[in-house]
């Protein structure tokens, strides 16, 4: 059976997922409040940068219902009693139970954990939480056709490039965007697990 993703914590040795809430918004702005984080289309490009924390907060607040958004949170600084400092968001949306698929995406980090092993230990923790828990049996990554260090990574994971999806979403600075797709079977996820496991260890 297929269930929802209900939001829970997903903790791991380098990373902690946890579920947005409104008093996240400080941080998750502070840390991924750089040029660099959308010039290559996160949040809609450089147009979609927002101004300020409020701008950021009434964003979110508008999308939340659309998909379950975690902060990614470093847990060696969550150990030492610090919290865990923010280093950036992902999601799990357009569910669609029916058909056992799901999207991850809605990713962006600090440039200072761009490389480091933040990115593939979240995704595995969010690619274990979406078939091993939730039971999907295809994930869906996309990214935009300009972004290419996101493609590389995401290819990296060992993902199926599907195709472009041209003139795809229209972007905050009304041009265009085209979306690459990428997807991870459940008969594909053990080799992905142990290549995941293996980059993180």
């Amino acid at each position: 059976m297929t269930i929802a993703p209900d939001g829970r914590p997903l903790i791991g040795d380098h990373v902690r997922l946890d579920r947005f809430v409104a008093d996240d918004i400080e941080a998750l702005y502070a840390a991924i409040d750089d040029a660099r984080v959308y010039a290559a289309g996160f949040g809609g490009g450089p147009g979609g940068r927002p101004a300020g924390v409020d701008e950021m907060r009434a964003r979110w607040q508008q999308a939340a219902p659309q998909r379950v958004a975690y902060v990614v949170r470093l847990a060696r600084d969550s150990e030492l009693g610090a919290g865990g400092t923010v280093v950036g968001t992902t999601s799990l949306g357009d569910v669609d139970l029916a058909n056992e698929a799901v999207h991850l995406g809605w990713t962006g980090y600090a440039p200072a954990v761009w490389g480091t092993v933040v990115n593939p230990a979240c995704k595995f923790l969010m690619l274990q939480h979406a078939f091993e828990d939730c039971g999907f049996t295809r994930v869906k990554i996309q990214t935009s056709l300009v972004n290419t260090r996101s493609q590389a990574a995401i290819a990296k994971l060992g993902a199926t490039r599907e195709g472009v999806l041209r003139r795809h979403i229209k972007q905050p600075d009304g041009t265009w965007r085209d979306t690459v797709v990428f997807s991870i079977l459940a008969d594909e996820w053990p080799d992905v697990r142990k290549g995941l496991l293996s980059r993180i260890s």
